[in-house]
């Protein structure tokens, strides 16, 4: 049933209602009436005041009630097309919501998708050329060892600063693979490659010690869950590391099974005791609003508390259904 049929029954259903009560208080005042005989005693109690005309007073009330029955129909059909109204501008919008959430998803998949096909690239092209870039000077600086011609050292010199030049550039490429695709998750799952991704930034972190939790639940989601939620703790990690000078920094990705106010799916708790921000004064960064936007295109939600010298928290909710379950 959609929302606007619902809003519609749910109106029906209290019209219908309040005409009952009307009906019931008709049906007993007309019982009351009879039993204590109301209109003979009104008459006789205005036959002392003919002046007055007070027996007319009946038809007026008749006249008034009538008036007052036309201007309650004409104002409830008023009523009733505001509420149409309104529920087709919200159904409207419910629909451009549903349509925004959906390209924001396949924007997100063709943007991994990309990325994984970068990664690929990066890996199986440059990464390649690169080796065998290093290997022909590590043969050059074998071969001059052996031999000793009079440009031999300034020839080596030349080979070792091409080693190292290789291995600068295999690094950086590395690096790129890594941010583009996370490492292990195609092979090991999102367990592994968090505490990869922990593991990384450890050493950035310093001296803040970093905590890591993760629910044995959530390999069992399917790649785009698992992709919002490592990007989640990814950035949330870089943003610790450059803003949040913390002492402690706690990371938890739990499953909630929905019996609970939770709804079902993953939740992200990541928390600092760092300096903090007043996120009413500071505008949101880059780095935030595309987590956001990766959480709300899977249906799920994204909080954030802080306040100066009070640290930073973070909660994320990704609604999903382990795959299992999912294709049952």
């Amino acid at each position: 049933m959609t929302f606007t049929s619902h809003k519609k029954l749910e109106s029906s259903a209290q019209v219908l209602g309040d005409l009952a009560v009307v009906a019931a208080l008709t049906v007993i005042c007309g019982y009351f009436a009879i039993h204590f005989q109301w209109t003979e005693r009104f008459f006789a109690w205005t036959r002392r005041s003919e002046s007055f005309q007070l027996d007319e007073l009946t038809f007026v009330l008749l006249s008034l009630a009538i008036g007052l029955a036309w201007f309650a129909a004409r104002r409830w059909r008023g009523a009733q097309r505001a509420l149409d109204a309104r529920l087709a501008i919200e159904a409207r919008l419910a629909r451009t919501l549903e349509e925004q959430r959906r390209l924001a998803r396949q924007f997100v998949d063709q943007q991994e998708h990309e990325r994984k096909r970068l990664s690929q690239e990066l890996h199986d092209e440059l990464g390649q050329f690169v080796n065998a870039i290093k290997l022909d000077a590590v043969s050059i600086r074998a071969a001059l060892a052996d031999a000793a011609p009079p440009a031999a050292p300034d020839i080596a010199a030349r080979a070792r600063s091409i080693i190292a030049s290789t291995d600068l550039v295999h690094e950086s490429v590395a690096r790129l693979i890594r941010e583009l695709r996370p490492v292990g998750l195609d092979e090991l799952g999102l367990t592994a490659a968090i505490e990869h991704c922990a593991n990384l930034w450890r050493a950035r972190l310093e001296p803040a010690r970093l905590s890591l939790a993760i629910d044995e639940h959530i390999d069992a989601l399917d790649e785009a869950r698992m992709l919002v939620l490592y990007r989640t703790v990814q950035e949330a990690l870089a943003n610790c590391a450059r803003h949040a000078s913390a002492t402690r920094v706690e990371v938890r990705i739990e499953w909630v099974d929905g019996a609970g106010a939770e709804p079902r799916g993953a939740l992200v708790r990541i928390a600092d005791d760092g300096v903090g921000a007043d996120l009413s004064a500071t505008p949101t960064g880059l780095g935030l609003v595309g987590m956001r936007e990766r959480v709300t295109a899977l249906g799920g939600s994204l909080s954030l508390e802080s306040a100066p010298r009070a640290g930073f928290r973070l909660l994320a909710r990704v609604p999903a259904e382990p795959i299992g379950e999912a294709a049952a």
